[in-house]
């Protein structure tokens, strides 16, 4: 076969997208082809942050049409760009904000929050514009987590500036009350907070919002299907299947009010003594696995139980900050590229105006 464009476009139409299943013609990341005699440059844009994986991804692309008779030279650039997706019926994107992600789980004790914030971490690793609000009114951890102190900033008396550490913007009701002091509040009160909480902060130019939610399918959860313009959700949930069973509740809970969830991620999956090297699976095995099979959802990812998980987020320095090139680091990153790149999979929001954010590597 002669080279020609269409050839091209063939081929990488064999190379299939880890992160969404899709091979890259399939799901529009060709923005452009261009031939020369036998050189050819091939520019592709995915629709999710992935610096992590643009290297890998330029390197497989090259050495595929480098393989092609006819073909002297393949030069290759990678870039991501973040769209807004669409939200629930009736709701209009936040400003400042293209897409809010919820992290939720049917119970306590799961390691939400511990995701929550190590996969905003690792969104903005991978070259996202993040912040995360603590929806959590009874019991915030996000303050502790990522390490942030003082009350927020408000430079009218109305709006609230979020705190910001390690990169990210941060909102939480544990930021404008004293750490022990108790929230001795009914229903309404809390869903006010929460909506307070997020629209009163100047959110600056998000690509992605990540909400830690309390566990449950309580108020918080219900404003938060009804009121705020949700473009997905993650579910935490560990192998147990009694943390299963209260994770298919908030799963179907994201269903019934329509917010696609994007996969689920499978926490305390297996322990490893730090002694002798002996696996064990002390929550039970494949239980998120068998849970995504059911759903018809993606498995983004299993982590470990693993104590240093643990101590860097009680230290103020959650994992993807505290050992970036960590094999633990690593799988939350991979982790949200998958997350990112099922909602990249979703229809778009155009009633966004917000610049558009281009993260290139060549």
């Amino acid at each position: 076969m002669p080279l020609n464009e269409n050839a091209v476009r063939a081929e990488l139409a064999a190379i299939v997208d880890p992160h969404t299943g899709s091979d890259l013609v399939a799901q529009g990341s060709v923005r452009g082809i261009g031939l020369d005699g036998d050189r050819v440059a091939v520019e592709l844009q995915l629709g999710y942050p992935a610096a992590g994986w643009h290297e890998a991804l330029a390197a497989e692309v090259r050495g595929r049409l480098e393989a092609m008779p006819g073909v002297a030279r393949a030069t290759v650039s990678v870039a991501s760009r973040v769209q807004a997706h669409k939200v629930q019926k009736e709701l209009t994107p936040l400003p400042g904000v293209r897409n809010i992600i919820a992290v939720a789980s049917g119970k306590g004790g799961v390691g939400k929050s511990t995701t929550a914030v190590n996969l905003a971490l690792a969104l903005q690793a991978e070259g996202a514009s993040v912040g995360v609000l603590d929806a959590d009114i009874y019991g915030p951890s996000i303050p502790k987590m990522l390490g942030l102190e003082g009350r927020p900033d408000s430079p009218d008396g109305k709006s609230i500036e979020p705190k910001r550490n390690h990169g990210l913007q941060a909102m939480s009701i544990g930021l404008l009350v004293g750490e022990d002091t108790p929230m001795i509040w009914r229903g309404p009160m809390v869903t006010q907070a929460l909506q307070q909480l997020l629209n009163d902060t100047r959110w600056d130019g998000l690509d992605y919002l990540v909400i830690d939610l309390p566990p449950g399918t309580g108020d918080i959860q219900l404003t938060l299907a009804q009121r705020v313009p949700v473009s997905g959700a993650v579910i935490v949930t560990t192998p147990q299947d009694i943390a299963t069973l209260d994770a298919r509740k908030a799963l179907q809970m994201f269903a019934k009010v329509e917010v696609p969830v994007l996969g689920i991620v499978e926490n305390m999956a297996v322990h490893t003594c730090s002694n002798c090297g002996h696996t064990e699976h002390v929550f039970g095995a494949g239980g998120g696995e068998r849970m995504a099979a059911q759903y018809d959802v993606p498995l983004l990812g299993s982590l470990p139980l693993d104590i240093r998980i643990r101590e860097q987020a009680d230290s103020g320095i959650p994992t993807v900050a505290a050992d970036p090139a960590s094999p633990l680091a690593l799988a939350y990153r991979d982790i949200a590229r998958r997350a990112a790149a099922q909602l990249s999979l979703q229809a778009r929001n155009k009633a966004i105006g917000l610049p558009n954010i281009v993260i290139q590597n060549t």
